[in-house]
């Protein structure tokens, strides 16, 4: 079937960015024209994400980020994921609560995103915290209207925000969702961001750093940190002021393969982001285009190589300082071809296949609930990438959402509710631990080949996340497709593997296929195992992929993201900018 365009691709020489909504682009482009460089940019979209996509997006979430710096040639990954409290300990969960992650306080992790956001503005960017958080505090002041992406979230979760007055008090009216169209403003998130602003303002005259650290001290010892403290004191949470005080975010090496001549870069496996190399390193060596792009046997070969790399998650993947994850194994060419020996090209594995056997290192698999219930995409996150005219980019994943836990009153925001993604279970890799961080969903990826070629892409939707941006970097650099067909051809996702989220149920050997795929292939593909479960044309159950590519020969730069079936959703909801 043939596809049609639903936007034209955006093409520029100078800058780019992308973000998950228009406004946060708006915000990321006028740092640019300002003469700020990739890292302003991303900071100034991802911090104004928190404010016009609050359904999925916290000011005080999570924010991994890739980031390229030019003059070194080098890519960095910074983690922005906060880790449990001190005082946090499995019993708890398995005494009180049944061995499950309650929603509300309980899910809280340190809050990680402002300092993600000043590490990098400090060793990175050229601008204050004042100038590229100005978007963000001018949207949640004067509000926004809600958007239709916003609008379908607040509706599916409304029990959630009713289930504390701070919540129900931004997000709804009269104890009904905001509906699209209605005002969304953030007064008091506002005022949280303007003081940290103007904290740094009074600072300033010691200079730039000590500008940002007084920024970063209003909220980690000062009088927000004091209000989250005080909050969870006298709301069963856990969260100390020793907490907040002495959280740092790592700088840390990526991880990278090879695939095909290009190098492909994610974060370690804090979080789920080495999933996507393991897939790739699968795939390096099959013939992919004899098999037809989204024929059955493509399909079929994509979906069993998806699914035993979600088995290696299940089983190896955790935080680093606690868990010793076999990743060089996990990566190798070795590794790969003893995976690929799991897949019977006849035959559907019925249910998550059993992880790849590692001397030395032990590890369970969650044997999770099951759930029959038709595929979504988790509202977890939103994402931005941006390039300047140095060549300086960055891929960034912000996330958290607003339903989990409560809004601390007078600061407009939740912290981090992201202990969802850690497991109430002895013996998993990602168990709750005091100072441990969960294995996030949020994925921020970069594929390289120097001097030729850069491609920053990521996506927001739980688990399927990293099987879309799969697909798309297959699109683009296996079929070469350009980057507005590579993200709007129809793809599939996999459900077999425990849910992230809490309570991790799976769906035992579901493939959720777009409608755009002909239905004698899904008919063949159920033949072969697969519990196959329509979706409507640009789902968004199969990871809403954004991505810039860059041809660095010809310096010509192109762009999409990916686009709803609603023309009024895409005018509203997702926009990029170039110049």
């Amino acid at each position: 079937m043939t596809i049609l365009p639903q936007q034209p691709m955006i093409t520029a020489k100078r800058h780019m960015i992308v973000a998950g909504h228009y406004l946060a682009t708006e915000a990321g482009a006028k740092v640019l024209e300002a003469g700020g460089n990739a890292i302003d940019a991303g900071v100034a979209a991802g911090i104004a994400l928190g404010v016009v996509h609050s359904d999925q997006v916290q000011f005080s979430g999570v924010a991994p980020m890739l980031i390229y710096l030019a003059e070194k040639d080098e890519v960095i990954s910074i983690a922005g994921l906060g880790h449990w409290p001190k005082s946090a300990n499995l019993s708890l969960f398995e005494n009180q609560y049944n061995g499950t992650i309650p929603l509300g306080l309980l899910r809280t992790v340190v809050p990680a995103a402002p300092d993600a956001w000043i590490t990098v503005l400090k060793n990175y960017g050229t601008m204050s915290f004042g100038e590229v958080a100005s978007s963000a505090i001018k949207y949640a002041r004067e509000g926004i209207t809600v958007h239709p992406a916003m609008s379908k979230f607040l509706s599916r979760y409304q029990e959630n925000y009713r289930m504390w007055p701070s919540n129900s008090n931004i997000w709804q009216k009269n104890g009904h969702p905001l509906e699209v169209g209605d005002l969304l403003i953030q007064t008091d998130l506002a005022a949280s961001i303007q003081f940290m602003a103007d904290q740094e303002a009074a600072a300033m005259k010691n200079g730039r750093e000590k500008g940002l650290q007084a920024a970063r001290d209003a909220f980690y010892v000062g009088d927000i940190a004091s209000k989250i403290v005080k909050y969870h004191k006298e709301n069963g949470g856990l969260m100390t002021a020793g907490d907040m005080a002495n959280y740092a975010t790592p700088i840390e090496k990526p991880l990278s393969i090879n695939f095909r001549g290009t190098e492909v870069y994610s974060c370690r496996p804090w979080c789920q982001g080495p999933v996507l190399l393991q897939m790739l390193n699968m795939l390096n060596d099959i013939d992919l285009k004899a098999m037809g792009h989204n024929s059955t046997n493509y399909i079929h070969y994509l979906a069993e190589t998806i699914k035993l790399s979600f088995a290696d998650r299940e089983r190896y993947y955790g935080d680093p300082n606690f868990v010793d994850v076999p990743v060089e194994k996990l990566l190798s060419s070795e590794f790969a071809r003893q995976r690929q020996e799991q897949i019977n090209i006849q035959k559907a594995w019925p249910k998550m296949p059993p992880a790849g056997e590692i001397e030395g290192f032990g590890g369970i698999s969650l044997r999770s609930k099951t759930n029959s219930d038709a595929s979504f995409s988790e509202p977890d996150t939103s994402y931005t990438c941006t390039m300047d005219e140095h060549g300086n980019v960055c891929s960034i994943t912000p996330s958290d959402v607003s339903f989990e836990s409560p809004v601390i009153p007078g600061l407009g925001f939740c912290p981090s509710a992201r202990g969802s993604q850690s497991f109430a279970v002895r013996g998993h890799a990602s168990e709750i631990a005091p100072g441990k961080r969960p294995r996030l969903t949020p994925n921020p990826a970069m594929a390289i080949r120097r001097n030729q070629f850069v491609m920053p892409f990521g996506a927001p939707g739980g688990d399927t996340q990293p099987q879309g941006m799969l697909q798309v970097i297959l699109n683009h650099l296996v079929f070469g497709m350009d980057i507005q067909s590579s993200i709007e051809a129809p793809r599939f996702s996999t459900h077999s593997q425990p849910n992230s989220f809490e309570p991790h149920e799976s769906k035992p050997g579901r493939l959720a296929i777009e409608e755009d795929i002909d239905q004698e292939i899904g008919e063949t593909l159920s033949d072969l195992g697969h519990d196959v479960e329509w979706l409507p044309s640009r789902s968004d159950a199969v990871a809403g992929v954004c991505a810039i590519s860059a041809n660095l020969e010809t310096k010509t730069i192109t762009c999409l993201l990916y686009t709803s079936p609603s023309p009024r959703d895409r005018q509203k909801s997702r926009m990029p900018s170039s110049a």
